[in-house]
């Protein structure tokens, strides 16, 4: 059994504990299974922690390794890839985000870190109009880019619709889920969930024997958030979990799509609120998100080489930190403390020298690029 594997798993089944926090342990420990083995008055210290928390990790801890074993017995039995903070194919958009899951599941083919990403969200009530629209936009989307993952819920309405449209266009599609992978909800979407794993995936921060309890799909749309550039709203009434995704997606600085509806329809409400209120761009046609997005046809991956490393003297862990920044583009503060075997202590001095050196720059959240 993987030693490593067994303790990020179990972290996740410490209640109490949350992915900000365990964030926090890990970058401050430095080791994930040595966070099991430290002391209260240890722990304790870490912010965020504190004497209650602490007490309850050590608690907690032979359960949630025991919760752990029997989780890895089901994943590596169904072909389940298990995705931690710190690794390659974990979400690098995700990454970006502060409340990102420490861990997550996924079972499928299809790459998180694909060039394009769009969600697609909507009411479980979808009209005709909306139904039309969603498909119309995907496959305007899809002859201009076939590269392109349509990420959404699963859910009736507006999701399975942008999931089943992907499908037919050959677009790889990612369903984020409200549960473990031990089960599909709603139960008459198995089908398409199958379909999806031929060209696509089910991703998930829920282990097995989680049901799909109803704030399990509001923690879920942070993901659908995420991990994508964009959030693109098809109908929504005043409230639900379609708005709840864009104001997540707003917050994350992400752009924000909505399609608009007739002032008297009760399921273009929330998308005609968003566009009143300038936290959505109104969209009638796929040329709209490729504008702003600076989707075109002709467009290559072709870089900026980042001059300052040729001409201003860095330390070698300066170095180190300003080839990992560039080759990941965004890297929040944790993971480098990771990568780099330093404390949080020690590396803000050299983070914050390399601002002055005009190297990189700091974004909100503590992520920092390459300027």
């Amino acid at each position: 059994m993987d030693n490593k594997l067994l303790y990020q798993i179990a972290i996740t089944q410490i209640k109490g504990l949350g992915s900000i926090n365990s964030k926090n342990l890990l970058a401050y420990v430095g080791d994930i299974e040595e966070i099991f083995h430290q002391k209260s008055h240890i722990l304790q210290k870490i912010p965020g922690i504190g004497i209650l928390l602490s007490k309850s990790i050590l608690e907690q801890k032979d359960a949630a390794l025991e919760k752990a074993t029997k989780e890895i017995q089901f994943i590596t039995k169904h072909g389940i890839t298990p995705l931690f903070y710190t690794d390659k194919n974990y979400p690098e958009r995700l990454k970006e985000c502060p409340d990102a899951p420490i861990l997550l599941y996924y079972k499928g083919n299809t790459n998180l870190n694909t060039q394009k990403t769009l969600a697609i969200v909507g009411t479980r009530n979808a009209t005709e109009y909306g139904k039309t629209m969603c498909t119309q936009l995907i496959k305007e989307l899809a002859n201009n880019h076939p590269e392109l993952c349509i990420i959404s819920g699963l859910a009736y309405g507006i999701d399975i619709c942008a999931h089943k449209e992907a499908l037919h266009m050959h677009l790889p599609t990612v369903a984020v889920l409200g549960h473990g992978l031990d089960r599909i909800y709603p139960a008459q979407h198995a089908t398409i969930a199958k379909k999806i794993l031929t060209s696509g995936g089910l991703l998930t921060e829920f282990p097995s024997e989680t049901n799909a309890d109803k704030p399990n799909f509001v923690r879920r749309n942070r993901i659908i958030a995420g991990t994508t550039d964009a959030t693109l709203i098809v109908e929504s009434a005043a409230r639900g979990g379609a708005i709840i995704t864009t104001e997540i997606a707003n917050s994350y600085n992400r752009d924000v799509f909505a399609v608009p509806g007739k002032c008297t329809d009760e399921w273009s409400v929330g998308c005609n609120n968003l566009i009143k209120q300038h936290k959505a761009a109104l969209v009638n046609s796929a040329s709209d998100i490729e504008y702003i997005m600076g989707w075109t046809k002709e467009q290559t991956s072709q870089k900026i080489e980042q001059q300052q490393s040729l001409f201003i003297d860095l330390s070698d862990t300066e170095q180190e930190i300003f080839t990992i920044i560039k080759q990941n583009k965004v890297v929040h503060i944790d993971v480098l403390a990771i990568k780099i075997s330093k404390s949080i202590k020690d590396l803000s001095p050299i983070l914050l020298s390399m601002e002055f050196k005009g190297v990189i720059k700091c974004l909100p959240g503590n992520i920092y690029s390459v300027v």
